[in-house]
């Protein structure tokens, strides 16, 4: 588990990522920036009692995943795929953070994290690599992850899928950019028939939401570690839409301009919010907008929790919301 001087290390090393490869046009150095991003190939050995492997949704729109499988019996240096096959197993579609602009889900703390994530919820986790701005901006990132969604559907994802994979149990979940993504990927696939894909909740792990207005977390956390208010501003301005600003849909999805979702079908939801993230007064007013319109929504609050502190592993806290997930899931499944 990562200590708190350890997680001050990480939090500058994560600052250089966001902040050097950007140039003053607004673009990215995709090339440097992809060395600051520490990848690790897909392991088809079992480790820590899963295996993974990654398979391309779209090669003309650069779409992949990689999937991580559950699996026991499996002997040696065999690489078969050998999952749970007694039992059922739900699916977990993750969507990585990263601002819409940064990471992919080979990058080792995303691997480590989903790996985590598919071993103690025993669920098959499909992490998703979506186009990425300011290259391209919103809506793509929506639509490229809901299209992994209508991937899950085809023959193409039976023929790679273990046999015991459950499509009437689906989950989005997503840390950050990747929690605003789930949310808005629930609400295009809502009044959808993407039978037998049911979806069943949603995870949202300290979920990328903002605003125009200021909030008071925003405004105290002077050296807030992971993100800094300059570095999420910048964000919003690299994937919103051109001349948008931060009340825009994609972000206030609760704001002047948002549509009205009370009457949409949305699966439960769970956010994990954490104590020492700037955004989680955004957060916190995501859920009460939600259970305002009548929405199911629960709250996992780590008062000691930076921004990304699953995928950090910080302390206990990190193995803890790996078990409320499991929960949560657990609970909608009763």
């Amino acid at each position: 588990m990562t200590s708190m001087w350890a997680l001050r290390i990480l939090s500058r090393f994560l600052a250089m990522v966001g902040t050097i490869p950007r140039r003053k046009d607004g673009t990215v150095h995709r090339k440097l920036a992809d060395l600051f991003e520490w990848v690790i190939s897909a392991n088809p050995q079992r480790a820590d009692g899963v295996v993974a492997f990654d398979v391309v949704v779209d090669a003309e729109t650069g779409i992949w995943v990689r999937v991580f499988v559950p699996a026991q019996g499996m002997g040696g240096d065999s690489s078969e795929l050998n999952p749970k096959a007694d039992e059922m197993m739900p699916v977990i579609v993750y969507y990585h953070g990263g601002g819409f602009v940064f990471m992919k889900p080979n990058v080792t703390l995303y691997d480590q994290f989903c790996r985590r994530l598919a071993g103690k919820c025993s669920a098959v986790v499909v992490s998703v690599h979506y186009r990425r701005a300011p290259e391209h901006k919103c809506p793509t990132a929506y639509n490229d992850c809901y299209a992994v969604l209508e991937w899950l559907n085809s023959e193409k994802a039976e023929a790679i899928l273990p046999a015991n994979v459950d499509l009437s149990r689906v989950y989005l979940a997503g840390d950050s950019a990747g929690g605003n993504i789930a949310h808005h990927v629930a609400i295009l696939a809502a009044g959808k028939d993407l039978s037998p894909l049911t979806l069943r909740g949603l995870v949202l792990i300290q979920p990328f939401f903002g605003g125009e207005e200021r909030t008071a977390a925003e405004l105290q956390m002077k050296d807030p570690l992971i993100v800094s208010l300059e570095l999420l501003d910048w964000y919003w301005k690299a994937y919103l839409p051109p001349d948008s600003n931060r009340d825009h849909p994609a972000s206030n999805v609760f704001g002047p301009y948002s549509r009205d979702i009370s009457n949409v079908a949305i699966p439960p939801v769970l956010v994990i919010v954490g104590g020492l993230d700037p955004l989680q007064e955004w957060q916190m007013k995501y859920v009460k907008e939600m259970v305002t319109i009548g929405k199911k929504v629960e709250v996992c609050f780590f008062e000691d929790g930076v921004h990304m502190f699953g995928q950090l592993k910080q302390i206990e806290i990190a193995e803890q919301m790996l078990i409320d997930i499991a929960s949560f899931l657990e609970n909608r499944e009763e």
